[in-house]
Formats: structure tokens, sequence, C-alpha cells
């Protein structure tokens, strides 16, 4: 399967065709983002590097055609892939922008602030990273500043984006962003 013709820019919190308005009900969370195929031909480093480059946050679920909307991008992965990969795209689509994002380039850790609303963004599909929300990444970020709740989930592995929780993470998170000059 080839990528559709159609590609978008860079998201904005504006949008594109393809976009969707969220905001996390929860607010502002701390998530790992693996940045990572379920696909096993993707080289994993390569995706980390064109989602840093970028400035995106994103997951995999390559879609035949690109989606009008998010309903429609939900529905289509539910068709083309299957119900879990639908359900995981609809929680990182409504996560809250502000939330932080934490991932690893090699040995690097990076993170990140999610700026923007969910889009399809077909310019991924060679890294299998093709729903996207913008994301200001800053780093790479001492393994001694990387908070411990961040260190265990990437210790367990995994290739999906995911909740991190600890108490004060959020603010430790934070306070390591705004320590790397975000």
């Amino acid at each position: 399967m080839s990528p559709p013709s159609a590609r978008s820019d860079r998201p904005s919190s504006a949008g594109s065709a393809a976009s969707a308005s969220s905001s996390g009900p929860q607010g502002p969370r701390v998530l790992r983002a693996p940045l990572r195929s379920r696909l096993d031909e993707v080289d994993h480093a390569a995706a980390v590097a064109w989602a840093l480059e970028r400035g995106v946050v994103a997951v995999g679920g390559r879609l035949r055609e690109v989606p009008s909307g998010l309903h429609d991008a939900v529905d289509a992965v539910e068709r083309e892939h299957d119900v879990r990969v639908a359900a995981r795209l609809e929680r990182f689509a409504h996560e809250a922008v502000g939330s932080f994002a934490w991932t690893r380039e090699d040995d690097a850790v990076h993170v990140g602030r999610v700026e923007g609303e969910w889009a399809y963004d077909s310019d991924g599909w060679d890294h299998d990273l093709v729903h996207v929300r913008p994301c200001s990444w800053v780093g790479p970020v001492p393994l001694a500043d990387v908070p411990d709740p961040v260190l265990v989930t990437f210790g367990r592995g995994g290739r999906n984006l995911q909740r991190v929780h600890g108490d004060g993470l959020l603010d430790a998170t934070d306070r390591v962003w705004r320590e790397l000059g975000a």
C-alpha cells in the first residue's frame, strides 16, 4: 500500500481539512510517546528523528484515504486495523493541549509539549506516524533530570503511547521543560 496522494502541511491548532478540535477533560497529563510503529519493518530511529524534526508527537495507523476528520479517521482505523488501534487513536487525539510527552532517541531522552490538535499527515507514511499533534520538543534531557516514573515506563518497553503516573510528575516535567529553555 502506498500513501494517499493528499498531504497536509504541519498541523496547527487552526487545523487542516483532516483535523479535529480536542481539549482533554482532565487537563494536561504526562505521556510516554515511543513514536514507534507497530510495523516491524519501520525504522524506529528514523521515525523518532522525523517526529522530533517535524515538531510532532504521533501514533501509527496508516489509512488508504485521507480522513475528513477525527471521527472518520477513528472509523477507518477500526475497519483497516482493529478496534484497539482505533481506541488508542481516539485517546491520543483527546489528550489535552499542554500535555507533556517524553520520548527516546537512541540513548537521548526528549520532552515535548503538545501544542495543537490532531491531524492526519500523509508525510508520516514511511514512518507509520500519520496521526499527529503539533509538539515542541526540547532535549536531550540529562538522565538524572528525567523523573523516575518516566524511566520506569521506558524500562517496560512497548510501542504504545501511554499516560505516565506519579506524585508530582506533572510539576517535575514542567520544571525540566522550563529549565531546558522552552
